[in-house]
């Protein structure tokens, strides 16, 4: 097994400062990256090493550069990559780019974010599964006269989503036939402008919902293991606001059933490392339905960590490392 000696992250601020001291704990050294507008970022003097990339980019395409991340991950003698949160976190072509490499990313398998990252090809994964999902159109295509049928078919009010990526962006809902044309336009540009794709789908809309969500932790050898469950149904502008743990609306039952399907999903695709599965509750019917994987650390993930007593990042790098669930988390599989 692999036994990290030095980890480059590929992120910036606060996620970034987050990784470097469970890397420390770990007794890793850990090297940062930044963009020229970072030089004065305090996650640049918190690593025991820093290198400025992107010369001649801007702020967020520096970040964005899979050559210059992995030419500083070589120069350095970085054995794995962190990519925290947002940024090349989903991306599968910077898994294939470390794999190409000879350096570990500490995240889900590049196969693994291609069938989850795109939220269409998800939902696939969990019908397999088994796991409800709600009613929804494939990929939208340019017609949109069988756009438009296809909404009638499922009926409104409906969600516009957007294929990859998340944070509410390229989210639109549509109450009607009359606003369904330049809501899917509207929400085409800016999945097109945060994600570089803008492929999108409807999906019928639950209008009374909770929104909860399972942290999932997974081995190189097939254990799947649930953290239960956060509610995050306070919103603003489709963006969490509220984090709470454990769900206090939900019954013991309701809270198994939940954490289930959530590790079905994963276990399905022999998902690696940390990652979330979301679900709305329709709170007249008390189902669950699938939304989304995101394979990565959430923003929210420190929630998880103050009821549990597990470091989810160091869980990440010692999985990462080739350590069991057990060994990674001091606890059994559950």
């Amino acid at each position: 097994m692999p036994d990290f000696q030095k980890i480059l992250i590929a992120n910036r601020g606060e996620i970034a400062i987050r990784i470097m001291r469970a890397a420390n704990e770990l007794g890793k050294k850990t090297v940062a990256v930044y963009a020229e507008e970072d030089k004065l970022g305090l996650h640049r003097f918190k690593a025991d090493e820093a290198y400025k990339i992107g010369e001649g980019l801007g702020p967020v395409a520096a970040y964005l550069s899979i050559p210059e991340i992995i030419r500083v991950a070589k120069m350095s003698g970085a054995d794995a990559i962190h990519p925290g949160y947002g940024l090349l976190s989903e991306n599968p072509d910077f898994v294939d780019a470390c794999d190409a490499a000879g350096i570990t990313f500490i995240g889900p398998k590049a196969e693994t974010m291609r069938a989850l990252g795109d939220k269409a090809s998800a939902r696939k994964v969990a019908m397999a599964a088994g796991v409800p999902v709600i009613p929804a159109t494939e990929v939208l295509g340019d017609d949109f006269d069988a756009i438009t049928k296809e909404a009638e078919e499922i009926g409104y009010p409906l969600m516009l989503k957007a294929s990859w990526g998340g944070g509410g962006r390229g989210m639109r809902p549509v109450t009607n036939s009359a606003e369904l044309k330049e809501k899917v336009l509207e929400g085409r540009r800016e999945a097109e402008a945060a994600f570089g794709n803008g492929e999108g789908y409807l999906e019928k809309m639950i209008t009374r919902a909770r929104h909860v969500e399972v942290q999932i932790l997974g081995d190189k050898m097939g254990n799947i293991y649930h953290l239960y469950e956060r509610d995050c149904s306070v919103q603003r502008r489709n963006q969490k606001v509220v984090e709470r743990a454990p769900a206090p609306y939900l019954s013991e039952a309701q809270r198994e059933e939940l954490c289930e399907l959530g590790r079905k999903i994963c276990a399905h695709v022999n998902y690696e490392c940390a990652g979330t599965v979301e679900f709305p509750m329709d709170m007249e019917t008390g189902k669950f339905y699938f939304i989304e994987v995101n394979p990565r650390v959430q923003v929210e993930h420190t929630v998880t960590e103050e009821v549990t007593g597990i470091d989810i990042v160091q869980a990440q790098i010692q999985i990462a490392e080739g350590k069991t669930l057990a060994e990674a988390t001091g606890k059994a599989s559950q």
